[in-house]
């Protein structure tokens, strides 16, 4: 006689199969529509050794304008200060030496 141990897994097992199977099996439903394919991309062109884009679409968007002055002042940033620290001043001495860690607390009297 099988035992419970060996029943409830067997069981289970059978039933992920057949439902694995039916998956893979069945044939899609009649009333189901998939995404509409996407049309072809057009690629454009943009750098200096391009004359003129290939798109239609010349006009920025206001978030492309803001990326644009984001990236603008960032590049400004970093010419004026190519070789910035992240400590402002030079006078303080670098740390030698050992560095003391935290005791731990004494345990609690009770």
């Amino acid at each position: 006689m099988i035992s419970l141990r060996l029943a409830i897994p067997a069981v289970l097992t059978a039933a992920a199969v057949a439902g694995c199977f039916t998956y893979f099996v069945q044939q899609p439903i009649a009333g189901v529509v998939g995404d509409p394919p996407m049309p072809p991309a057009k690629l454009t062109l943009i750098g200096p050794d391009t004359t003129a884009s290939t798109s239609a679409y010349k006009h920025p968007g206001a978030d492309e304008k803001a990326a644009i002055a984001y990236l603008e002042a960032a590049q400004a940033i970093l010419r004026r200060a190519p070789s910035a620290q992240a400590s402002a001043s030079n006078d303080e001495l670098p740390i030698t030496g050992r560095i003391p860690l935290p005791r731990k607390r004494p345990k609690p009297r009770q």
